[in-house]
């Protein structure tokens, strides 16, 4: 599974650039968190990817100060 390299911030609607790196193997497993930080407001968006069975287009972000 593949990441999108950037994503919209729900905070200030910059752009955020993937900072997680893939496994050795050279992807990301459904399940794992990856992270992306904000051009702009430098928040820091944690992201699950979904499982294989799950709609892709959703995914559960936590950013610190939201739980």
């Amino acid at each position: 599974m593949d990441p999108s390299p950037t994503i919209h911030c729900i905070d200030c609607g910059g752009t955020c650039h993937l900072i997680s790196k893939p496994q050795e193997w050279g992807g990301f497993d459904p399940g794992e968190i990856v992270v992306y930080r904000c051009e702009d407001c430098l928040d820091r968006w944690d992201v699950v990817l979904p499982d294989d069975d799950e709609d892709p287009s959703v995914g559960d972000a936590w950013t610190p100060g939201s739980a």
